[in-house]
């Protein structure tokens, strides 16, 4: 396992995230692996403190529904990073590479229980898209978000 799945997999344990679906577990690992996605990562001198992928639509995509759209996925900030603006920094870098792609709309989809990345997210200016929510397995409900990409 390398050092992007290992923090994603950590941090969502550390929220309890992977409670809701042990099986996404393997997805946080495989996730950007098969060359769809751009995993962005930052770090200090010594350690990852965060990672998150950009994903431009394919037919495979959760949220997006079409080419001018993209969706954020495996966002992903170590414990001891949090409330130092890792996430924030990471939220910006994946909307800067939306627009440098031309993606007209961002998409997120996000448990409940992601309260912080749904902050986050709301903070950058993201938007519930209810029209979007999904449920991937039973008593498993994904909450969308979007934003609109501007130049």
């Amino acid at each position: 396992m390398n050092a992007v799945s290992e923090l994603r997999v950590m941090a969502y344990t550390a929220d309890g995230l992977v409670n809701v679906n042990p099986a996404y577990v393997d997805a946080l690992r495989l996730l950007g692996a098969d060359g769809r996605g751009e995993v962005l990562v930052t770090a200090d001198d010594e350690r990852l403190l965060g990672t998150v992928m950009f994903e431009p639509w394919s037919p495979e995509s959760e949220v997006a529904r079409n080419a001018d759209e993209a969706e954020v996925r495996a966002f992903a900030v170590s414990p001891e990073a949090r409330g130092l603006g890792v996430g924030r920094d990471l939220v910006n870098a994946v909307v800067g590479r939306a627009r440098e792609e031309g993606v007209s709309r961002l998409l997120v989809a996000a448990l409940p229980e992601m309260v912080a990345a749904r902050y986050v997210y709301e903070a950058r200016g993201f938007r519930r898209a209810p029209d979007r929510d999904l449920s991937p397995l039973p008593d498993v409900e994904l909450m969308a978000y979007e934003l609109v990409v501007k130049d």
